[in-house]
């Protein structure tokens, strides 16, 4: 059974994320968790509020979370209810990415999915401050929805990567089972002015084509320019529905996030976004 983690602010981002998940999944066993984090909604106004002050907001902001969760679910399930999915709810007082790294930790969760931003964003950007800091430090592959995205099955995926760095194959697990079902195309993209790989690349390209076996996987190449330009361009040209990244260290999804160059990046993404860790779990 595939365990999957819906943060929600209760916005209509949130909302299309979570039906954009039972979508995806539809066809699978899958226990979906619906959490909100409402410990900034105590503290954000009360910083200097008596502890009996505190206590008693607590309680409530739990008592009104879990309603609107169970409100929110029970608006989604649909009628008649999918047999091969359950629901579960989270009520955590805690602030958002917390919350969310510790569940997934304890839960050991396969896939965080999300909007790409919350009701509070800047409109102006794709993806919200809080998105981002998931996308940055969660252990957990994470995939983010745009909210105007109409649900199709991914068949084109495109996965821009240099080959530096190993992958984990729980990860690649994951990505090979959603691309198989739907037998979808995986286009491993190296944008790079070499025409050879190291020994290293070798071998990480290599344990790509072992462990990616049920999509069908090609193996591409493009000259370096603007590198989110490069990404913008293949996604239209080979039609893709998914844009798999892989977030570590010296990556360049990193030096896109800590140079805050992703929003230039996302301002365009119109597909979902899903962000791989190299992290130990």
């Amino acid at each position: 059974m595939k365990t999957i983690l819906i943060p929600t602010d209760f916005s209509k981002n949130s909302l299309h994320a979570l039906q954009y998940a039972k979508e995806l999944f539809k066809c699978e066993r899958a226990c979906f968790f619906v959490l909100h984090a409402y410990g900034e909604e105590v503290y954000g106004e009360f910083k200097t509020a008596a502890s009996e002050e505190i206590e008693k907001l607590k309680k409530e902001k739990k008592e009104q979370t879990e309603k609107k969760l169970d409100e929110l679910v029970n608006a989604v399930i649909g009628e008649p209810p999918n047999p091969l999915h359950n629901f579960e709810t989270v009520a955590s007082f805690d602030n958002l990415v917390d919350g969310v790294n510790d569940f997934v930790d304890e839960m050991n969760i396969d896939l965080v999915v999300m909007g790409t931003k919350g009701e509070t964003s800047n409109h102006k950007t794709t993806f919200g401050s809080y998105t981002i800091e998931i996308f940055k430090y969660v252990k957990c592959p994470v995939l983010a929805i745009p909210k105007d995205f109409e649900y199709r099955q991914p068949k084109s995926i495109l996965f821009p990567t240099d080959y530096l760095l190993p992958y984990k194959r729980r990860e690649l697990k994951l990505l090979g089972d959603l691309a198989g079902k739907f037998k979808s195309k995986v286009h491993c993209l190296y944008i790079t002015d070499f025409d050879e790989l190291s020994p290293r690349q070798e071998d990480n390209r290599l344990f790509l084509e072992e462990t990616l076996t049920k999509p069908y996987l090609y193996f591409e190449t493009t000259p370096i320019k603007n590198k989110a330009e490069v990404i913008m361009e293949q996604i239209e040209k080979k039609e893709s529905g998914m844009l798999v990244m892989m977030n570590s260290r010296h990556s360049f999804f990193e030096d896109m996030l800590y140079r805050s160059t992703v929003d230039l990046l996302g301002l365009k993404i119109k597909i979902p976004f899903m962000v791989m860790q190299n992290l130990n779990r």
